[in-house]
């Protein structure tokens, strides 16, 4: 449903899950309160979540962020002219920064492509939408506010033939689990078309101790984050854990070829949450898993495109093979 009137530029919709979308309370009675212990990533992300992940993107060992980004810059335009996309559609949009390119590389081609990002934040997308058409004046943006994780197929993007560009940057596939990530990209293929096309940004396997450097800074503010979800859920769920207690930890599963973030018990105590009236015992050394970060090599790129009926259109990788941009269509 659409809350501006239908010749704005900026128009913002709300999207409806086509699934149940499990609450914080859901989670953490699923996945807390019995061994092995784990919470979904999308937790950290409150206020002070978010500007602690900001601060992390600007720390010299997290190299994700600007590797992508530079990347983005020298491929957009080659990008932009083997698409020629009618309508942009990004998952996670967030401040759109590194989708500029792309927007940047249509204005240089005469492409007047339709911008669709989809986010949780609905301010920090219509903020960016407003600052993009300012620049653009051509650029109509169609915001969609939601959770990609609740199902696509509500998504009310246009019918009318146009070529589609879906794009999801930031190697966020790299945080679901093998069968999560090939059922997102299902889901995405459903929507696509024949000449349409999918831009996927993902990290790739590289020296261990530059893996776990970039997800633990010296600056500390990755460790910072990540134990800022203690305070989520003591907030929400009239939580006692006390943050002091816990260490931060990232390590690379090399069997996995994933990066796992934990919060690691220094002592032995227990947790009690009002909301739930449940509570549990931490022993000292127990870790609670709080993200994953998936890592791919060439071949396990094109097993996870092959597994989700699509091939690489084309794949621009960063020096030294650290980070892949694929343009991918449906086979």
């Amino acid at each position: 449903m659409s809350d501006m009137p239908s010749d704005a530029r900026v128009v913002h919709h709300g999207v409806t899950p086509t699934r149940r979308i499990p609450s914080l309370i859901d989670d953490v009675r699923a996945s807390l309160l019995q061994a092995p212990r784990t919470l979904p990533p999308k937790y950290f992300y409150d206020d002070r979540g978010s500007q602690l992940f900001e601060a992390i993107c600007e720390t010299p060992e997290y190299y994700p962020t600007r590797t992508e980004d530079a990347l983005l810059a020298q491929a957009s335009d080659a990008i932009i002219a083997r698409v020629a996309p009618d309508h942009l559609i990004e998952l996670g949009s967030g401040s759109s920064k590194k989708t500029r390119h792309l927007i940047a590389a249509c204005h240089r081609a005469g492409v007047a492509t339709r911008y669709w990002p989809f986010e949780v934040s609905s301010q920090i997308m219509l903020d960016a939408a407003d600052a993009l058409v300012d620049d653009y004046p051509w650029l109509r943006v169609d915001a969609m506010s939601g959770d990609y994780t609740g199902g696509l197929s509500n998504l009310p993007l246009a019918e009318d033939g146009g070529r589609r560009l879906f794009v999801f940057l930031g190697g966020t596939l790299g945080n679901f689990e093998p069968e999560a990530a090939a059922a997102m990209l299902d889901e995405i293929g459903a929507l696509m078309n024949p000449g349409d096309a999918l831009l996927l940004g993902l990290d790739r396997v590289k020296d261990p101790g530059v893996l776990e450097a970039a997800y633990d800074d010296r600056a500390g503010h990755t460790a910072a984050f990540n134990r800022n979800v203690i305070n989520v859920l003591n907030r929400e769920l009239g939580g006692d854990m006390p943050i002091e207690a816990y260490g931060h930890q990232a390590v690379f599963n090399e069997e996995d070829e994933r990066i796992e973030m934990w919060l690691v018990a220094q002592q032995a105590h227990e947790v009690y949450f009002s909301a739930l009236d449940a509570g549990f015992v931490m022993q000292a050394g127990e870790g609670i898993l709080t993200e994953i970060s998936r890592k791919f090599t060439r071949q396990t790129i094109d097993d996870l495109l092959a597994r989700c009926d699509m091939a690489a259109m084309d794949h621009f990788e960063a020096e030294n093979q650290a980070y892949s941009l694929i343009l991918a269509t449906r086979a």
